[in-house]
């Protein structure tokens, strides 16, 4: 979750994000699992003076033994998403929330549904999807999700807390869920 205290530090962030890109020549959009090192480390190089916090939540797969998140991925989203918002209820007051916008019309309003129904009233008080081609602003918050995983063990990986540690200012709080 990146959280921005005013919208002028987010339009400001959003239009780094579009000038980072051009920059650096990355079609169509930043997306962490795509992009090489290199330009990851430009990225957050370019981003880290920026005013925004990041929120995170950080779910060992393997360890969730429960088989109504384990038999479909929208329950999984669903919960673990509700879960970083409640957690995270104090610092996000009336916020207007944006979500990747990936999933059909139904998954979303569902979402949307379980949201405000699982939060407390007055968390959130505009709530929209974005399709993150589009918005510099999910662009950042994948690009922050991706260098939280990394720095943790994968399954063929060691982890690399390079992008953590570039970040480290702005990332005010990771919940490991295990």
């Amino acid at each position: 979750m990146v959280i921005f205290d005013q919208n002028e530090d987010a339009e400001k962030a959003s239009a780094q994000v579009a000038k980072v890109r051009e920059r650096l020549k990355v079609k169509p959009e930043f997306k962490f699992s795509k992009c090489s090192d290199d330009i990851r480390t430009q990225f957050f190089a370019f981003m880290s003076d920026h005013r925004f916090r990041v929120r995170a939540i950080v779910v060992e797969k393997a360890r969730i033994f429960s088989p109504y998140l384990r038999s479909e991925p929208e329950r999984f989203y669903n919960f673990f998403l509700q879960n970083l918002m409640r957690h995270n209820e104090a610092v996000i007051k009336n916020a207007s929330v944006k979500i990747d916008g990936s999933g059909d019309r139904k998954f979303r309003k569902a979402l949307t549904a379980y949201l405000r129904k699982q939060l407390a009233v007055g968390t959130i008080k505009k709530l929209k999807f974005a399709n993150s081609r589009n918005d510099n602003l999910i662009q950042l918050a994948d690009m922050m999700a991706g260098a939280i995983a990394r720095s943790y063990p994968g399954r063929d990986r060691e982890p690399d807390q390079r992008w953590r540690r570039m970040m480290r200012k702005r990332i005010e709080d990771i919940w490991e869920f295990r």
